[in-house]
């Protein structure tokens, strides 16, 4: 079945309308942005497109061969400012002379843009001069590194684009496409690519490591940030993916790491890893800011994929153990939350005092005025009444249970984190 994500009807109609904004498709690497494009090119004359690879030297090369015509090889091109330029005004040619008949505009697909030192600066010199020119083409800029391309965006081309955001598959997205049940999604998390090694777990598992994990750890994030101690990095994300779904304060999470350095340089490596969709520290609800800081975080996972490639749990294994379990479903509830509500609006957890043995909420949603505390009841064994106690001190929040005796944890994942916020807020 030839499966299409949401956000490639998004895409298809942006594509169809006159130029006016650059489209920006971006996202954690590996989740389909560039199949994506690709699925609605197929769809286009091939003299109606260019997609260009800017991590793909053999590509480069080829593609802009078959720009200019020629036949002479374009050998050593690394992507430079003046490559960039090369290749856009070479798509331009084409655009300007695309058949009248074909209805849509010309469309240039440049992926992993962020790897062009200066990239936004120089595509917006040459996006004005197209707009004062009138060419009749798209420019699609995909990117694996949100921080990166954000930053960029910020920097330079404010008011001049639109954007795409492509996060982790959803159980929905997974049960649709490889039919994945409730339990497989949970436990082996949202990437299509390694589906068929399922039923080799070992496999699996070296899969998502070297391939996912680790390039996200050693080139997706030492892009974004001179890191002093990779080796820490790697560390911390490793102990925060153990600890998902559960509360850990930097400074107890020291004896635990080699190479330790302080909680400052802890708190930097998390932001870090949360801004490539890796793992996120989720702050303690509190009315002000400042009281928010000062809480120790909650690790949460984007991805339950990497817990299971991380541990010595097998999937029966991991079925069988009550607590594990139960962290894995918690997980996979927060990561859903975490990848799917709106940009405006904030994940916390809630927990009264500092003690482990004190009430706790697993999540604390806040959508403009609305509260909306969530608890998963997933068997796991936990303080009692903490939902309570919460709604004691905030009596204007709303209480939503997932899991056993209420929204089930199937419905849940099955529909925006985003629409279920609107059917709440009713």
């Amino acid at each position: 079945m030839r499966f299409e994500r949401s956000q490639a009807q998004i895409l298809g109609k942006w594509l169809a309308e006159p130029p006016d904004r650059i489209i920006i498709v971006a996202g954690p690497r590996r989740v389909g942005k560039s199949y994506m494009i690709k699925q609605i090119l197929d769809k286009y004359p091939d003299d109606a497109y260019h997609f260009i690879a800017v991590d793909d030297p053999n590509a480069m090369d080829l593609s802009i061969d078959m720009l200019s015509d020629t036949t002479a090889p374009r050998l050593g091109i690394t992507p430079t400012a003046g490559w960039l330029t090369e290749v856009w005004n070479k798509a331009r040619i084409k655009a300007q002379t695309l058949p009248l008949k074909q209805p849509n505009p010309f469309v240039l697909v440049i992926d992993e843009i962020q790897k062009i030192p200066r990239w936004s600066e120089v595509v917006k010199g040459l996006w004005d001069a197209d707009r004062r020119t009138n060419v009749r083409m798209h420019v699609v800029l995909l990117g694996s590194s949100p921080w990166l391309m954000q930053k960029g965006l910020t920097e330079s081309l404010l008011g001049r684009y639109e954007q795409i955001h492509m996060t982790h598959w959803s159980y929905q997205e997974m049960q649709t496409a490889f039919d994945l049940n409730l339990d497989e999604y949970i436990y082996f998390g949202g990437y299509p690519g390694p589906v068929n090694r399922m039923q080799d777990e070992p496999r699996w598992k070296n899969e998502i490591r070297t391939a996912y994990i680790e390039p996200y750890i050693h080139n997706d994030i030492l892009q974004m940030a001179r890191i002093h101690k990779p080796a820490l990095l790697e560390s911390l994300f490793k102990l925060g993916t153990s600890f998902s779904g559960q509360i850990l304060a930097y400074h107890k999470m020291l004896g635990q790491l080699h190479d330790a350095g302080n909680t400052t340089t802890l708190a930097d490596y998390q932001q870090l890893l949360s801004k490539a969709e890796l793992l996120a520290g989720l702050m303690n609800y509190a009315p002000q800011e400042i009281g928010r800081r000062k809480s120790p975080p909650k690790w949460q996972v984007y991805n339950t994929a990497f817990i299971s490639a991380l541990s010595d749990y097998s999937f029966t294994e991991a079925q069988a153990d009550r607590t594990y379990w139960g962290r894995l479903v918690e997980s996979a509830v927060g990561a859903h939350l975490i990848n799917t509500i709106s940009s405006e609006d904030r994940l916390f957890y809630w927990r009264e005092g500092k003690d482990d043995q004190n009430p706790e909420v697993d999540f604390i949603l806040l959508s403009g005025a609305n509260i909306f505390a969530l608890e998963v009841k997933s068997g796991r064994q936990k303080f009692p009444g903490g939902l309570h106690a919460f709604m004691r001190k905030y009596p204007k929040a709303k209480a939503v249970y997932i899991g056993d005796g209420g929204i089930s944890i199937a419905e849940f994942l099955s529909k925006m984190a985003s629409d279920w916020v609107e059917e709440w807020s009713q």
